[in-house]
């Protein structure tokens, strides 16, 4: 089976001392969309999230990211890929 792993959401959160404090309330918010459910009830594994800083702004960006298989994949990106 051929999978293939994809960002689902992506959100900003401002320089702030505990980051992961931060995220949780967002990230708690989208798993309860229409769209988290559907990617927590679909992907192959439990989605991970991910942050980065961005030096020159200081922010984080977070980042969420599943793996699906490749029909469940072009279903997600038909239904929410771009919005």
């Amino acid at each position: 089976m051929k999978t293939t792993k994809i960002n689902v959401h992506k959100f900003t959160i401002g320089d702030v001392d505990d980051v992961d404090i931060y995220a949780a309330e967002p990230l708690y918010a989208w798993e309860k969309s229409e769209a988290g459910q559907w990617v927590m009830a679909n992907a192959v594994e439990t989605p991970e999230w991910h942050k980065r800083f961005v030096n020159d702004a200081y922010y984080y960006i977070i980042t969420v990211t599943a793996e699906f298989t490749e029909d469940m994949a072009t279903f997600y990106q038909l239904k929410w890929g771009n919005k």
